[in-house]
């Protein structure tokens, strides 16, 4: 039993290293993007002093952090000041198990797997919110109050905007939903749920508590937020979840609104097999490395709304404009209205046939 319990154990560690490695390393290196980019936007230079073109800094920042000193403060409730980063980003960490990067190439191939992650994602609220609470600070438990009203807020249009990918695509399935776009850009699903995917997107920046949308941590009202009290690396942890999130929402609209893996030159005569050899996985990068550079490109230009502004627009636009889309994508899914429907009475027929 304990043999095959290491057998089995084993070969699932070695897979999810090879995607929480590079995610981190990825998030790590999503810092010196942003503040390159960034300064470019502000006509500043970035990084540039550690290493060839700065490429260190990320590196010298982890270290800094790891050598800081963590402080507790002496009114918190320590368990939970210390489970509360944990929380925040076991679940960005645990949703990349059922993501899937090519033809094949998944961790875990589960039927509910948007279910899933709908499901995991939404509880990195309760890291904040503890977070807030544990510190025993007005301006600590400010934050978290704000982050757990915006999260929950833009949580419903997110969740209605990806029930509309499930209408189009009739599984649950990730990988199953990329297929479902399948014979070019013109079948992505962006086409006909783009109301749909401006929603997911806008939302996504409002779950991350990212710039304009950044109510938890406006350090012009309320210092840093949530996590005011903390230091070292217990407030590194809280800085990789934002960032894994950010990746993890915007490869999520690579996969659910533009073809995940499958090629842009899909079905187009000549391209189509002179860019045959590019893997899938590269494809998924370079979108989801796009959605990333919106990310940096809103922090880099808009200014942070007003917290009213904010609930407004999520509870009375958002949500009334993914409520009437769904309709809208259910009768052209019901009556067969434009291709990207067509097919799946066959598929609904096979499934009924096995």
């Amino acid at each position: 039993m304990f043999d095959l319990i290491i057998y089995t154990l084993f070969p699932n560690v070695g897979l999810i290293l090879l995607i929480i490695v590079p995610l981190m390393l990825g998030v790590a290196y999503l810092t010196y993007v942003e503040r390159k980019i960034i300064g470019y936007i502000q006509v500043r230079i970035g990084p540039n002093r550690v290493g060839p073109f700065g490429l260190l800094q990320p590196i010298a920042d982890g270290l800094k952090l790891a050598l800081k000193e963590v402080i507790f403060p002496a009114q918190s409730n320590l368990y939970l000041f210390l489970v509360a980063p944990v929380l925040a980003i076991g679940p960005a960490l645990a949703a990349w198990a059922v993501m899937p990067f090519d033809a094949g190439l998944i961790l875990a191939t589960i039927d509910a797997g948007l279910l899933y992650i709908l499901a995991i994602t939404s509880m990195g609220v309760y890291g904040i919110v503890i977070a807030g609470w544990a510190s025993n600070s007005r301006y600590a438990f400010l934050g978290a109050l704000r982050s757990a009203a915006q999260v929950v807020s833009y949580e419903i249009a997110m969740g209605f905007s990806l029930v509309g990918v499930l209408i189009a695509a009739g599984s649950l399935n990730m990988g199953e939903i990329v297929v479902a776009q399948e014979g070019g850009i013109i079948n992505w699903f962006w086409l006909p749920l783009f109301p749909l995917f401006i929603v997911y997107f806008i939302s996504g920046v409002a779950e991350t508590n990212r710039a304009p949308f950044d109510m938890a941590e406006g350090e012009s009202e309320i210092v840093a937020g949530f996590h005011v009290e903390y230091s070292g690396m217990a407030f590194a942890v809280f800085f990789l979840a934002e960032y894994a999130d950010m990746i993890l929402i915007s490869m999520l609209a690579a996969v659910m609104f533009f073809g995940g893996w499958l090629s842009p030159f899909q079905g187009i005569p000549g391209l189509e097999k002179l860019f045959s050899w590019v893997p899938g996985l590269v494809w998924l990068l370079s979108k989801t490395c796009i959605f990333l550079f919106f990310y940096l490109w809103l922090r880099a230009t808009f200014p942070r709304y007003r917290y009213d502004q904010v609930m407004r627009l999520g509870w009375k636009i958002f949500i009334p404009v993914t409520l009437f889309w769904l309709v809208v994508v259910a009768i052209a899914q019901v009556y067969d209205i434009g291709f990207w429907f067509t097919e799946m009475e066959v598929a609904d027929t096979l499934v009924q046939g096995v």
